[in-house]
């Protein structure tokens, strides 16, 4: 009875002992052996993050598809839905709990282990537990069709490796879960973040944690300086923290096409210019891009845009833990296969490629046991070696919607092409 509770290759990753010392950690070890043991509902969660398009009774098929030993009689929906009400929470917030953090090799800038934090929005099933629950987005006759819950991360760039999450209603804001996760902050640590999250008290909450920052600030904003550095960068107070600013003019030039300039303001508690000079800073900004790709594997390589099935709250955040652990797994993955492969570049491997191999082998239940030689690279490591992401290119597109509601042309006239481009960087004096 506990053959199904498995994930294919990625049980290495997410193992047997994790997912028991996660239930036990949680109190939701059993004495009596049910038909659907705990463990097996567990890795039956996070299968269905896996196959997101189907119902769980389809998922158990694929779970026991592969198996020895015979048919595996699939229990029916009352069933399921019985043992995931009693697995519960918990566990599998226990289980993301051990799984959590950077990546094994996660690259450092000068010493730093660089991480980024926002946050997005998830659909979750029309049911009015969910919708008093999350609430919907918009109001008056233009309301979301959907109830949305709101998820905050902060990743670590690189290997998008998530370090820790906090999530709930859409109608709190961002920064005010943003203190939830300042705990996973520690010295040696440099958090990137836009320009929502210059707050002075939430500066002064991450100055605190002994983290460094640098976030991107409103070029209204008022900053006196209260010393002047080499670079054209100055010091200035924010509360109670002192704070580098660095003003930058970023020029776009476009081959055959337009040319851009933009003006950014960047905050950080870097304050030293000689060893973190303004031009690297504004440079190292750009990875802040990394937990956006992050949300779109979460959202639409996973998901494939779906909403999230479970129509309570408690089933929700069971399912959104379920989601990040294998996410996690996942990507834990692509970051062992570069760790064994000097040449080989975390950001490079296809989490495409991943989701489907790591699919393959969930059915197939193969690589399910370690054999004693350890090795890092499996099928799933193997398959993304194969094709490789190109080197990142420089290009420059218009953020407009590609497939509009309206099969009629937008109005105005809109650049729609994508140009290659060479950016230059200008510090401007303060």
């Amino acid at each position: 009875m506990f053959a199904p509770g498995h994930l294919g290759e990625l049980t290495r990753i997410v193992s047997f002992d994790l997912v028991d010392a996660a239930l036990e950690t949680a109190g939701a070890v059993r004495s009596r052996v049910r038909l659907l043991p705990s463990r097996v509902v567990v890795y039956l969660l996070l299968a269905g993050a896996l196959f997101s398009d189907i119902g769980y009774r389809q998922v158990w098929a694929r779970l026991c598809a592969g198996l020895p030993g015979g048919s595996f009689v699939c229990p029916g929906s009352p069933a399921l839905s019985q043992a995931l009400r009693r697995v519960g929470v918990k566990p599998l917030k226990a289980l993301f709990d051990l799984l959590a953090g950077p990546a094994a090799g996660t690259r450092r800038w000068r010493g730093l282990l660089v991480c980024a934090i926002d946050g997005t929005s998830v659909f979750v099933a029309d049911s009015p537990g969910n919708v008093a629950e999350f609430g919907r987005h918009g109001g008056g006759h233009a309301q979301a069709g959907y109830p949305m819950l709101r998820l905050l991360t902060v990743v670590a760039c690189g290997t998008r490796t998530v370090v820790d999450v906090v999530f709930g209603p859409l109608r709190i804001a961002e920064t005010a879960y943003a203190p939830q996760l300042l705990g996973c902050l520690r010295p040696g640590m440099l958090l990137l973040a836009d320009r929502n999250f210059a707050v002075t008290a939430l500066i002064e909450q991450i100055t605190g944690t002994g983290a460094d920052l640098l976030i991107r600030a409103k070029l209204n904003r008022r900053v006196p300086a209260i010393a002047r550095l080499g670079d054209r960068s100055w010091l200035t107070r924010t509360g109670t923290a002192t704070v580098r600013v660095i003003d930058a003019e970023i020029a776009v030039s476009c081959a055959g096409g337009p040319r851009r300039v933009e003006r950014y303001r960047l905050i950080t508690t870097l304050t030293d210019d000689k060893r973190y000079p303004a031009k690297e800073l504004v440079d190292l900004y750009h990875q802040r891009w990394e937990i956006e790709t992050s949300y779109f594997e979460l959202k639409s390589t996973i998901l494939g845009g779906r909403v999230l099935r479970a129509r309570t709250p408690a089933g929700v955040a069971q399912e959104v833990y379920a989601l990040l652990i294998t996410y996690q797994a996942l990507r834990t993955a692509i970051a062992d296969t570069a760790l064994a492969t000097p040449s080989f570049s975390p950001d490079r491997g296809s989490f495409t490629i991943a989701v489907h191999t790591a699919r393959d082998q969930l059915i197939q239940a193969t690589g399910v046991l370690a054999t004693t030689t350890i090795n890092l690279i499996g099928t799933i490591g193997r398959a993304v070696l194969s094709s490789p992401m190109p080197l990142r290119r420089q290009r420059s597109s218009p953020r407009i919607v590609k497939r509009a509601i309206s099969k009629h042309r937008a109005k105005g006239d809109i650049d729609r092409n994508i140009y290659k481009t060479q950016i230059s960087v200008h510090i401007l004096p303060g």
